[in-house]
């Protein structure tokens, strides 16, 4: 049986990711090119494995980048793959990152970003996908990476997303 939080925290990261879906599906710009924007899902999925990971399964990250990729006619589970490596990494090291400072968890998770992103590059490469130029692939970390603080800071006025206090964390360090 599943505990209250852990379907309170699946249901509110299921919605915040519908409504992140929905503004992406909006054609807010009439064929105008411009700069990519950052991917706010990444940073959602990223700030609630590293806050509440006890509150966010595995599968419920999969599905809602699936649905994503499906809607969004991305390669078909590529990306939903290399999230779901990325997160459960960061879901591993959760224990130890809590205490650091704010500023620590931001580089790591650039670093985990960007090598999410590159290894998603070279599988596009290797299997001979269309692969987007460099310069706008960059561009698009840069704008993930800037945007981590904020998603952090709109997770935690907006969904109450705050990370786990000393008396959620049991004996051996897990988020309770």
């Amino acid at each position: 049986m599943m505990r209250r939080p852990v379907v309170t925290g699946t249901l509110l990261f299921g919605a915040a990711m519908a409504a992140l879906l929905f503004l992406r599906l909006l054609p807010l710009s009439a064929g105008v090119v411009r700069l990519p924007g950052p991917d706010v899902a990444l940073c959602l999925a990223m700030a609630w494995v590293l806050r509440r990971p006890d509150q966010l399964a595995a599968p419920v990250i999969a599905l809602a980048f699936l649905v994503q990729d499906i809607l969004l006619f991305h390669p078909l589970g590529l990306w939903p793959a290399i999230v779901l490596l990325g997160t459960e990494t960061a879901r591993l090291r959760e224990g130890r990152w809590r205490d650091q400072p704010f500023m620590v968890e931001w580089l790591r998770i650039a670093t985990l970003i960007g090598l999410m992103m590159l290894a998603y590059r070279i599988v596009q490469v290797l299997f001979m996908m269309p692969v987007p130029a460099l310069g706008q692939v960059i561009l698009h970390f840069i704008a993930t990476v800037a945007a981590y603080p904020l998603v952090v800071l709109a997770a935690r006025f907006l969904l109450g997303l705050r990370p786990a206090m000393p008396l959620d964390v049991d004996m051996t360090g897990a988020a309770r």
